[in-house]
């Protein structure tokens, strides 16, 4: 029985002494980041900004990974059931406490199978059209819209993503009907504002900024309480007349959630590192975004408040996608 106790006694000891080398050797190969879009959008835009940086500190390729498709649900899965080990994480947006009120089962469960690492960067949503729609503010939006009820097309990012839910709570305040064009991310979507195939959508600062500054677009309004700094002349929605239209967007790195806790904490610094680095923080204005360095139990409280929240909007609007 004493040699039973020695035998387990010692074999533990090298479990946890094999984690802990493993731990401090990490990454021990090329560390795969992966976003659930196609490239071109703002999740996309975010992870290659801290990529090159996380890669200087690590000694190792942090590679980004775009898995598009099955509205974020392929590339989320893709991370949730890969080997919690630090070198698969999922760079990923508020919408990903949206995506499972939608459907019936999804096969994952984002609060209990991901662990936040930390926070990175947020932003606020903007209003553009295309500078065929003869529109310039909210109000010239909602006369055009009561006009023409459901004959306005509008780009999302994806179907009940926070562009999708921004639009929806546009059209419950101001009672005007608009029909929605959903796709497989903010890439695809600008690509078919910009070509005049829809003639509106909220996007996220990040990937249309540069475009409204080359006047491919206009923007016509911005959701927050403050005007971004990249788009000083955009009002917001309060200022144009609709101070309910609130809806914020965060951008948060995940890993499996039976990742070792120390590893976790390990790669927290790591990113929070990089989001206090002076190039990036003004990489993130650029685009219309600004660093945000949340530890890890702070992203937790705020997707576990979203999720709350996104889930009235959903439940009002009644939007469902069927499975």
């Amino acid at each position: 029985m004493l040699f039973c106790t020695r035998a387990v006694y010692l074999v533990s000891a090298i479990t946890i002494s094999g984690a802990v080398f493993a731990q401090q050797d990490y990454p021990t190969r090329p560390v795969r980041m992966v976003v659930a879009y196609p490239p071109g959008g703002s999740n996309d835009y975010v992870a290659r900004i801290l990529a090159p940086r996380m890669t200087e500190i690590f000694g190792r390729q942090v590679v980004v990974d775009n898995r598009g498709g099955g509205n974020t649900i392929i590339g989320t899965d893709a991370v949730a059931k890969s080997t919690p080990d630090g070198h698969t994480m999922l760079l990923s947006g508020s919408s990903q406490v949206t995506i499972p009120h939608l459907y019936r089962t999804i096969p994952y469960d984002i609060i209990k199978d991901f662990a936040p690492v930390a926070g990175v960067a947020r932003s606020e949503f903007l209003l553009v059209v295309h500078p065929a729609v003869q529109v310039t503010s909210v109000r010239d939006l909602i006369e055009l819209a009561k006009k023409r009820p459901g004959e306005l097309n509008y780009a999302t990012s994806s179907t009940g993503g926070a562009t999708h839910l921004s639009a929806v709570l546009f059209q419950m305040l101001t009672g005007v009907k608009m029909q929605q064009v959903p796709y497989k991310g903010g890439g695809p979507a600008m690509a078919d504002l910009i070509a005049g195939q829809v003639q509106l959508g909220f996007a996220n600062p990040g990937s249309v900024v540069p475009i409204v500054q080359a006047g491919r677009l206009r923007a016509v309004a911005v959701t927050g309480e403050k005007r971004l700094d990249a788009l000083p002349q955009t009002p917001t929605f309060a200022e144009a007349g609709l101070p309910g239209l609130i809806m914020r967007n965060w951008y948060a790195v995940n890993v499996p959630a039976s990742t070792p806790k120390a590893l976790v904490d390990r790669l927290s610094a790591v990113v929070l590192k990089v989001v206090a680095m002076p190039d990036v923080k003004s990489a993130l204005v650029k685009q219309g975004m600004e660093s945000y360095s949340a530890t890890a139990a702070e992203i937790d409280v705020i997707r576990r408040e979203d999720w709350a929240i996104v889930a009235k909007v959903i439940k009002a609007a009644n939007i469902k996608i069927h499975d």
